[in-house]
């Protein structure tokens, strides 16, 4: 992005409860070339956020706080924060991020520039993942591995293709387009709003943007097993497109593909431990040696082109087994429970 035109992006982030996170992000996003303003909408936090928050803000003069005293009936969280915000900005292009984001030097100017070369009215990434556990390296990169697959970066950048999404966590979209599609006013009470408004831009005749973005972002969604169950119970059937056939279709595949070639790889081992074997034990042996050896090769590099470490690759078993139990949970919250729980708050699914 040039010199002559600073300042032409406003930032607004949701936080609720984001102690750990909230710093980090601020000063990642003060940095940052071309930010007219940085407004964290805290949305009823019970930790030290707005504390952070208040000492941040006579350090960066960029920074503006907002706080939510009460939620309004039929909005959700999320939507209701950014709303608030987006009154008061005065980009002409808004970026809507989430609080446990981290960005990179240079990526806002990177972006923005990206973004209007393509005449990209909604440009949106999927950012690096941080995944020190072990069970977000077996989770985490297995799930965004089959969301790219869901939603392809390139059918939902071509304008021909009526396929449409976008990641919350990072969204730069020119204020016109946010305006005339409603903004998140329009649709209050979508859990997914992120694929929502990039459904709704496209219908609208405008350009979606998509594609991997570990080079600008990073993240770390989940610090705990148990938050991380209930974020992914959350989404994962609404990203499915609420389709049990795209369920079934993907817990067959994780099956067949990744949890019985090795559960019979084991077998027959066990079984030419104890007896000398035959043709048919050594056939079915070499056969799923082949399926774990080429599944674990595709995987490996489904994973680094989403910018993930390689070292995520040998988790894949164990990430298929929990992956199946959160897609069957997801599910059973949507379909049976109907409902969903997230930072303290129940929503309806239906």
């Amino acid at each position: 992005m040039s010199q002559e035109r600073p300042g032409r992006v406003s930032v607004i982030v949701p936080a609720r409860n984001e102690e750990a996170n909230i710093e980090r992000l601020v000063r990642s996003l003060a940095g940052q070339q071309g930010v007219r303003e940085i407004f964290i909408v805290d949305d009823q936090s019970e930790d030290r956020t707005w504390e952070i928050l208040e000492a941040l803000k006579a350090e960066i003069p960029l920074l503006s706080v907002r706080h939510i005293d009460s939620l309004p009936e039929g909005w959700l969280g999320k939507a209701y924060a950014l709303t608030v915000a987006t009154r008061e900005a005065a980009g002409d292009w808004l970026l809507f991020t989430d609080a446990d984001t981290e960005h990179l030097p240079g990526s806002l100017a990177a972006l923005l520039e990206l973004a209007e070369r393509e005449g990209a009215d909604l440009l949106s990434l999927s950012p690096g993942q941080i995944t020190p556990t072990w069970w977000e390296k077996a989770v985490i990169p297995l799930v965004y591995v089959n969301l790219a697959r869901l939603y392809r970066f390139e059918e939902i950048s071509d304008p021909r293709s009526s396929a449409a999404a976008a990641n919350g966590q990072y969204l730069l979209i020119r204020r016109e387009m946010y305006a005339r599609v409603g903004g998140h006013q329009a649709f209050r009470n979508e859990i997914l709003e992120d694929v929502e408004l990039a459904k709704r831009v496209k219908r609208a005749g405008g350009k979606l943007f998509f594609l991997p973005g570990a080079a600008w972002v990073r993240t770390r969604m989940y610090r705990t097993f148990p938050e991380m169950w209930r974020g992914w119970s959350k989404n994962l059937f609404l990203l499915y497109g609420r389709s049990l056939a795209k369920v079934f279709k993907t817990l067959l595949e994780l099956c067949a593909m990744d949890l019985l070639p090795g559960f019979l790889l084991i077998v027959l081992f066990m079984w030419l431990l104890s007896t000398r074997g035959n043709v048919i034990v050594w056939c079915g042996l070499l056969g799923c040696v082949l399926i774990v050896m080429v599944r674990h090769a595709r995987y490996l590099q489904a994973v680094t082109r989403l910018g993930f470490h390689s070292n995520v690759a040998p988790w894949r078993v164990e990430g298929a087994v929990i992956f199946s139990m959160l897609l069957i949970n997801s599910v059973i919250a949507h379909r049976l429970s109907h409902h969903v729980d997230w930072k303290g708050r129940r929503y309806s699914t239906l």
